[in-house]
């Protein structure tokens, strides 16, 4: 047996120092590990510009990208904070049947497609053909995947595809 007695310490580190002003603040998503698990696909699709560019910056930042990149992170998190908040608008109750299933099962994927798929359609359905933020790509997506199994025919997207879309998403990330 030790004769020293154990010392934890569990206190919480904070680092004061401010930002510099050329980084934009943004506040934290502040969600846990499911609600990202089950918003993941849709945030991967809307935010995979964001996401390409700060990793590239990563990449060309060779290890020394956490301030140098700090710009591009910023510029991720607003998205995937603009991706739960429209979900949340329009598809809640959905959303939340889906991540508490996924909460419940250990974050198993395989046990809450029933879920997934009902939200998967509120979000083609109410989101990425009827929002000018979705990429035009996920609406040629929803035509021909879901579109063709339900038999709808969405003008909404073939409007859209020539439209800036880009464009107008870019501006509101970069306020």
């Amino acid at each position: 047996m030790a004769a020293r007695q154990p010392r934890f310490n569990q206190a919480l580190l904070y680092d004061l120092t401010p930002l510099p002003s050329s980084i934009p603040s943004v506040p934290e998503i502040g969600a846990s590990s499911a609600p990202l698990l089950s918003a993941s696909y849709f945030i991967g699709a809307r935010c995979k510009a964001y996401n390409d560019d700060y990793m590239m910056c990563k990449t060309e930042a060779h290890g020394r990208g956490e301030f140098d990149c700090m710009r591009e992170g910023r510029k991720v998190t607003r998205c995937a904070a603009s991706v739960l908040e429209d979900i949340n608008k329009n598809c809640l109750e959905e959303f939340r049947r889906h991540w508490n299933c996924l909460e419940n099962n250990n974050q198993q994927l395989w046990q809450c497609r029933p879920h997934e798929w009902k939200l998967n359609g509120c979000v083609f359905d109410k989101l990425v053909c009827s929002r000018l933020s979705w990429f035009s790509a996920q609406c040629i997506v929803a035509e021909t995947v879901f579109g063709a199994a339900t038999g709808k025919e969405d003008t909404q997207c073939s409007d859209q595809r020539d439209t800036g879309t880009f464009a107008e998403t870019a501006d509101l990330l970069t306020e």
